[in-house]
C-alpha cells in the first residue's frame, strides 16, 4: 500500500515516518527544498526522541521518500495526507490558507481515484471546503477523476509523539461512505491487530473530536492552575489537594499538574479556534472563554512571585532560568511560558541566564544576545540571585543543592512545576516559591 503526505513538519514526519514503519510505501512531499535535501539524507528536522533512528531505517528500506513534487508523490498512492499548519490568525480562527492550496494542487494533479484526508487540525466544515475546491479545479481541467474525503485528526504528544503513534489509546476517523473507510481499515490493519480502538464516525464530528479533546485537556489545567493560585491564598497545599481529587475515578490524575500556564503548538491555538468556531454560529463558549482568560493570568504568576521577592525591583538582578521549550523532551518554544517569562523579566531589567537541553537554537531565534545561553543548568545559575525552573526536563529533578548554595548570590528557588519538596529545599538555607504549596 502507497500513501503520500504532504507537509514534512511535526505531524507530517511523525505521520509518515510511523506509517512506513508499519510496512507502508510512503512519499512525503514539500515546498521547502532545503528540508527535503535533510530528510533524504535521513536527518531529522525536529527534535522528536526515537524519531531519528526510525526515519534512517525506513528510508534504507525502502519504504520512506521526499520529494518536493506532489504529482511524484501521489503517483499510485490510494490516499493523500493534508497534514501542512493551521496557524491562528489574529481573531483566533485558524488560518487554513495552506490547507486550501494543498487541497487545488491535488485537484489540479490527480488523475485517478484516491482518498483525501485531512491530517492537520482544522476547523469543522474544513473537509467540505476542501472537497468543494478539488472538484472545481477537476471541473476547470474537464477531468473525471473520482475522489473522496475523510478526517483523521492526530492526538500526539511532543515528546512522545513515535510512542503516541504505534501504541495510540483511539484512532479516529471521519468518513462518508464505504470505500473511504474500507481504505482507512487496510492501513491501520496494524493496529487494529493490536487491539487499539479505532472509532469511525461522520466527517463533522471527528473535525470536531479534536478540537474537543484539547479544549478538556487545557480545561483541567486552568482548574487545577485557579486552585493551586486559591491554595496559596489560603496556605493550602495543592499537591495533598490534587491528590484528594485525583483519587476520585471519575476524575483521576491527568492533567491536574498545575504550573505557569499551558503552551505549545496545540492547546492556545485549538482553544481560540474553538471559541472563534462558536463565535461564528453565534454561541459562546463561557467555559472555554474563561478556560484562555485563566490561562493568561496564570503566565503571569511566576512573574509575580519573582517580583514580590525582590520587592518590585529587578533592575539588574540575574535570574538564572531552567527550561525553554513549553514542555520536556522537545524544542518546540511555541507559547512557551518560559520565553514569555524570560522576555517580562527583561523588560524590568533583569538579567537572565537560560538552559535547556534541547530547545536553546530555537529560543535564541526568538531571544538573541538578550539572554545568556548557558552550557549546562549550574553554569546558568553562577552568580544568579534566583534559579526559576519552568520546564520539567529530568536533568532538572535532583539538583545539587550545595553546588547550587556555592554558586548562587542569593538562595532563591522558584519551581514552576512543583517538582521539588520545599522541606528539602528550606533546609538546604534557600527560600522556596512554588505554585500553591505551603
Amino acid at each position: 500500500m502507497k500513501i503520500a503526505i504532504v507537509g514534512t513538519g511535526y505531524v507530517g514526519l511523525v505521520t509518515g515516518t510511523c506509517f512506513a514503519e508499519t510496512g507502508v510505501i510512503v512519499s512525503c512531499v514539500d515546498i521547502d527544498k532545503k528540508k527535503i535535501s535533510s530528510l533524504r539524507k535521513g536527518i531529522a528536522i525536529l527534535y522528536e526522541p526515537g524519531l531519528d533512528v526510525m526515519l534512517k531505517r525506513n528510508i534504507e528500506k525502502g519504504r520512506l521518500f521526499f520529494t518536493t513534487d506532489i504529482q511524484e508523490s501521489i503517483s499510485g498512492a490510494e490516499a493523500i495526507f493534508i497534514a501542512v499548519g493551521t496557524p491562528p490568525n489574529e481573531d483566533g480562527s485558524a488560518d487554513l490558507s495552506h490547507v486550501l492550496s494543498v487541497a487545488s494542487e491535488i485537484g489540479k494533479t490527480i488523475n485517478s481515484y484516491i482518498l483525501v484526508v485531512i491530517k492537520s487540525t482544522v476547523p469543522v466544515g474544513t473537509s467540505e471546503k476542501v472537497r468543494k475546491i478539488i472538484k472545481t479545479e477537476l471541473i476547470k481541467r474537464g477531468a473525471d477523476v473520482q475522489f473522496d474525503m475523510a478526517s483523521n485528526p492526530e492526538f500526539l504528544k511532543e515528546g512522545s509523539a513515535v510512542e503516541d503513534f504505534l501504541k495510540p489509546e483511539r484512532i479516529v476517523i471521519g468518513t462518508d461512505n464505504e470505500r473511504a473507510a474500507e481504505i482507512m481499515s487496510r492501513l491501520y490493519k496494524p493496529f487494529i491487530l493490536n487491539n487499539h480502538p479505532i472509532y469511525y464516525m461522520d466527517i463533522i464530528s471527528a473535525e470536531l473530536t479534536k478540537y474537543a479533546a484539547n479544549a478538556m485537556l487545557a480545561t483541567r489545567i486552568s482548574f487545577i492552575n485557579e486552585i493551586a493560585n486559591l491554595c496559596d491564598l489560603l496556605g493550602a497545599d495543592v499537591n495533598q489537594v490534587r491528590k484528594g481529587i485525583g483519587s476520585d475515578s471519575r476524575i483521576g490524575n491527568k492533567f491536574l499538574y498545575p504550573g505557569p500556564g499551558y503552551g505549545g503548538s496545540c492547546f492556545p491555538k485549538d482553544v481560540k479556534a474553538l471559541i472563534r468556531t462558536a463565535t461564528e454560529k453565534g454561541y459562546e463558549m463561557k467555559v472555554i472563554s474563561a478556560v484562555e482568560k485563566a490561562n493568561e493570568y496564570q503566565k503571569n504568576v511566576l512573574f509575580n512571585k519573582i517580583k514580590n521577592h525582590f520587592n518590585n525591583d529587578l533592575n539588574n538582578k540575574k535570574i538564572g532560568v531552567w527550561g525553554l521549550s513549553f514542555k520536556p523532551h522537545t524544542d518546540d518554544i511555541r507559547e512557551s511560558s518560559s520565553i514569555y517569562l524570560i522576555k517580562k523579566l527583561l523588560s524590568e531589567g533583569a538579567i537572565v541566564s537560560a538552559y535547556d537541553p534541547a530547545a536553546m537554537k530555537e529560543a535564541e531565534k526568538i531571544l538573541g544576545n538578550k539572554v545568556t545561553f548557558a552550557s549546562g543548568p549550574y553554569e546558568a545559575i553562577k552568580g544568579a540571585d534566583a534559579l526559576v525552573m519552568v520546564t520539567e526536563w529530568p536533568e532538572f529533578r535532583l539538583p545539587d543543592l550545595e553546588k547550587l548554595s556555592e554558586l548562587m548570590r542569593q538562595k532563591v528557588v522558584f519551581d514552576g512545576r512543583n517538582i521539588y519538596d520545599p522541606a528539602e529545599i528550606k533546609k538546604a538555607g534557600f527560600t522556596y516559591y512554588g505554585i500553591g504549596r505551603r
